[in-house]
């Protein structure tokens, strides 16, 4: 049952961070920063929104794929650490531009990476 709850979190998160990272790789910047939650872009280079968007998008793949090729599994607690660590930068960025319904959603998304990490490095661990 465990397992299978693992695999839903991060089938979850995966897609989330799909999404994101699709919209920040491939979405102009000046659109973002016109959109609800997204006016941190104003701050950042295009640059940096698209660097972002293309690490949610390695996580996407990195949350799922290696699992499900059997190569590498332990790329998927790997990335949800790595995940946590990108969670903690886009809270603080939220809080800095007071978006607290922003901050709330991406400690959701953290507590799902956490929860992924804790599971597939302790007790159910890919075999």
């Amino acid at each position: 049952m465990m397992n299978l709850a693992l695999w839903i979190a991060a089938g979850l998160l995966a897609a989330i961070a799909l999404v994101g990272g699709v919209t920040k790789a491939f979405v102009p910047k000046q659109k973002l920063a016109r959109t609800h939650g997204g006016e941190w872009t104003e701050d950042a280079t295009a640059g940096f929104v698209r660097t972002l968007g293309a690490l949610e998008i390695l996580a996407a793949i990195g949350l799922v794929l290696p699992a499900v090729l059997d190569i590498a599994p332990i790329l998927v607690p790997v990335t949800a650490i790595c995940w946590v660590v990108l969670m903690v930068g886009a809270m603080t960025t939220h809080v800095r531009h007071g978006s607290a319904r922003f901050v709330f959603l991406n400690l959701i998304y953290l507590a799902l990476a956490v929860f992924i990490a804790w599971g597939r490095l302790g007790p159910h661990t890919f075999s």
